[in-house]
């Protein structure tokens, strides 16, 4: 009996990697106390997102933070920024979708970054974004990136964010 119950015991700790993985990006999400939010609609004559074959093309979007990164934004709000796109680009993912299991991966990225004309530290701010999805979907979150600067973006937002990701079957 006491064999029995080691091996038991023995299998339930080499799974726990497996289960403590196997939350859903939703799951992963109201664990970390984050929401996502509603998503607005298009500020111009275009579509939040188009689907072709099995990916899914997400127009740029961006947070109600605005500003040049390097002059009225630091590095850190920039961060905070791009991080608060990825909740808003996980909103259009969650309608476009349905289910955010159904992402397979996260294949393109491209980040924006309204910035001051000397600011080089793109790829800080963009790792807002990538950072959490990297934390929400795992492996399925890392993406190829580029991340570059602009003179100026819609309505002075701090940064904007496209994305292309892949679905399953």
């Amino acid at each position: 009996m006491k064999v029995k119950n080691l091996l038991i015991a023995f299998a339930l700790i080499l799974s726990f990697p497996f289960f403590a993985n196997a939350q859903t990006p939703e799951e992963k999400l109201k664990a970390m106390g984050l929401e996502i939010p509603e998503v607005s609609l298009p500020i111009a004559n275009y579509v939040k997102w188009k689907q072709v074959g099995n990916l899914l093309y997400l127009s740029g979007g961006g947070p109600k933070v605005y500003g040049k990164v390097g002059a009225e934004l630091t590095v850190e709000e920039g961060y905070q920024a791009a991080r608060e796109t990825g909740l808003e680009v996980i909103a259009v993912l969650k309608a476009a979708t349905g289910d955010l299991s159904r992402i397979k991966q996260f294949v393109k990225v491209l980040g924006m970054v309204n910035s001051a004309p000397d600011f080089t530290a793109h790829p800080k701010v963009i790792n807002g974004f990538s950072d959490l999805m990297v934390e929400v979907f795992g492996e399925k979150g890392k993406h190829a990136r580029s991340a570059v600067g602009v003179a100026a973006l819609p309505n002075n937002m701090a940064v904007e964010i496209e994305v292309i990701v892949e679905l399953e079957d």
